[in-house]
């Protein structure tokens, strides 16, 4: 069940700090239901994390409500990129050279899609994401040697961290790189997230509930 009290809330919150960020409604795990629910209560921006999942679920309800923007906000394999840029609007996770190079081959699908780099700010093995250190390289490959245009930067921070701090460090990156936007704050840290003005936050639980 969408909680549209809480949806609001965060929303008039976000305002507060800054007018262009969006709340991406992460549905992934939750029904057909559910995000029909939400879009009956004027909710227009999804996040899902699996291609086959989010296919399923908004192949019909883009094609009746082009309002619908979709963001993937989880890892992808370079054999679903082309399946992936007929469905979603905005990639979260470019977070390394070959999946990166598959996105090139499409340059005619490319048109309109917002692409932001996944930075592993905790270097955790367990994570995706170019090192910190590794960012101004990995952007001018990325610009430079495959022409595809990079809208902004992502990052998960270590659970056992202070979030601020990478959200701080992730913030530092995109002012050295002259890259404008951020996609920061989850379910559990988003709060932590509004001061630094993210272009957008990715809300599952919260809205949704415990996943199946």
């Amino acid at each position: 069940m969408f909680n549209i009290d809480k949806y609001t809330k965060i929303k008039e919150i976000l305002k507060k700090y800054n007018n262009s960020g969006k709340i991406v409604a992460i549905s992934k795990n939750h029904p057909l239901e559910s995000v029909l629910e939400a879009i009956n209560v004027g909710v227009y921006t999804f996040g899902e994390n699996r291609v086959q999942e989010a296919h399923s679920k908004f192949t019909h309800i883009k094609r009746q409500n082009p309002k619908i923007e979709l963001h993937l906000t989880g890892p992808l394999q370079s054999n679903k990129v082309k399946t992936a840029l007929s469905l979603f609007d905005v990639f979260h996770t470019i977070d390394r050279e070959k999946i990166a190079k598959e996105f090139s081959k499409y340059q005619a699908l490319l048109k309109n899609k917002k692409f932001f780099v996944q930075i592993n700010t905790g270097k955790e093995k367990t994570k995706s994401g170019i090192f910190p250190e590794d960012t101004k390289d990995f952007l001018f490959y990325l610009k430079n040697e495959i022409n595809l245009s990079i809208q902004g930067l992502m990052c998960i921070p270590p659970i056992e961290e202070d979030p601020k701090y990478h959200f701080k460090k992730l913030q530092h990156l995109a002012e050295q790189n002259d890259i404008n936007e951020l996609s920061i704050g989850m379910s559990a840290d988003y709060e932590d997230a509004l001061p630094f003005k993210p272009s957008y936050i990715r809300l599952g639980t919260v809205l949704f509930g415990t996943r199946n």
